[in-house]
């Protein structure tokens, strides 16, 4: 078998239609991983490439590192998923560089607007997940209360001041690509509670100035390390029990409501560096029924129709 027939013999998009959609369902997870609170496991999901994304980052395993030592190349690559995972990838880095810049000034000058909209695309993302539970026991039940308790609780932890030595900024790479291929659990927000958010992001922002490619690297060498062990242990979750991991999913993703409730009062700041960060806050209803409100409702209703949208385009899966 030469490289060409292992190309196409690995699983992935057959035409450069299909290769476009999963780029740009790449991007929409790159998005939402920049927003603290928001999951890019959670867009994988309902676009129904989530099981696809599992098996892709599983195929990195020993038999295919096993070809790669013997120097069987092209038997390594048809194993290894990485037609799927190509245009997937493009899509997330095309987001994470291209839009960081943008979401960190949305952020700081509409919050209300930028949580309206994810507040709305979590709510739709809930019942599409949900929908996929299959039969409700007291089993998946109680998972989801778990989710949906620990994810509450997590998302009103104080973030933390930690070092910025490279051991550390590993670990935060392997701790918070776990997290974002989670539905309902933010890889942002646990870099913000890791004191890493703006780090990172200042980092993609420009990337190719000063130790800033250094410090991309040693965090997506992190990100591989993380992604890799921990993708293996929940697609065995998934394949052996799909109905309780879709419940707890559901929790999940509950529980972040939490965080992105568009309007905030801030209790609490603390300065890092040149930037004053959000260290405590709370929900609070607005003010008055004003234009704002009604943008923001606009918004959540525009995400809303977002999600299912996506769900619409994509194929259905069937819940087991």
């Amino acid at each position: 078998m030469n490289l060409k027939q292992a190309w196409l013999a690995s699983p992935g998009p057959d035409t450069w239609k299909e290769a476009g959609l999963l780029w740009l369902k790449g991007v929409c997870m790159g998005a939402a991983d920049i927003i603290p609170g928001v999951s890019g496991g959670t867009i994988a999901f309902i676009t129904n490439i989530y099981d696809q994304l599992m098996a892709a980052i599983k195929s990195f395993g020993l038999d295919a590192a096993k070809r790669l030592l013997r120097l069987d190349f092209s038997g390594a690559l048809s194993l290894l998923h990485v037609r799927f995972l190509l245009p997937l990838l493009l899509g997330i880095v095309t987001a994470l560089v291209g839009m960081a810049r943008l979401m960190h000034h949305l952020l700081a000058t509409y919050p209300v607007q930028v949580w309206a909209l994810f507040f709305g695309l979590i709510a739709a993302s809930i019942v599409v997940v949900a929908g996929r539970v299959g039969q409700v026991t007291l089993t998946r039940v109680a998972f989801c209360l778990a989710g949906a308790v620990g994810s509450y609780l997590l998302v009103g932890l104080i973030p933390v001041t930690t070092p910025e030595n490279y051991g550390f900024l590993f670990l935060c790479g392997a701790v918070a690509i776990c997290a974002m291929i989670l539905p309902g659990i933010s890889g942002a927000f646990i870099l913000l509670l890791l004191g890493k958010y703006e780090y990172v992001t200042g980092a993609l922002k420009a990337p190719f100035s000063g130790e800033n490619p250094l410090i991309i690297i040693v965090f997506a060498l992190g990100a591989g390390v993380g992604i890799i062990s921990f993708a293996r242990l929940l697609h065995w979750f998934m394949q052996r029990h799909y109905g309780p991991a879709v419940s707890l999913l559901t929790g999940f993703m509950i529980g972040a409501m939490r965080k992105v409730w568009p309007w905030k009062e801030v209790l609490e700041t603390r300065l890092v560096g040149a930037r004053e960060i959000v260290i405590s806050e709370r929900n609070i209803l607005p003010a008055a029924f004003d234009s704002e409100v009604l943008w923001a409702l606009a918004l959540i209703l525009l995400g809303c129709a977002a999600v299912l949208l996506l769900e619409r385009l994509s194929k259905p899966v069937q819940p087991r």
